[in-house]
């Protein structure tokens, strides 16, 4: 099993790990509700389930049994 012969220091192993950061997510806003909200992703406006402006699920609507 491989391992190291002479101990990373701390420097080194911080200077290696500096290309490693975290994105902030990009942010879209919905044309029809104006709601912000991530790209390729539903999103939920007044009961209503919205994707790339059209009403996917609506829960306002009452069930009729």
């Amino acid at each position: 099993m491989a391992h190291p012969k002479r101990k990373i220091s701390k420097t080194r192993r911080d200077k290696r790990r500096t290309h490693y950061k975290a994105s902030a997510p990009k942010v879209a806003v919905d044309s029809v509700t104006g709601e912000a909200h991530l790209y390729h992703r539903a999103h939920w406006h007044e009961g209503k389930l919205y994707y790339r402006g059209q009403v996917l699920i609506d829960n306002t609507e009452e069930i009729e049994a």
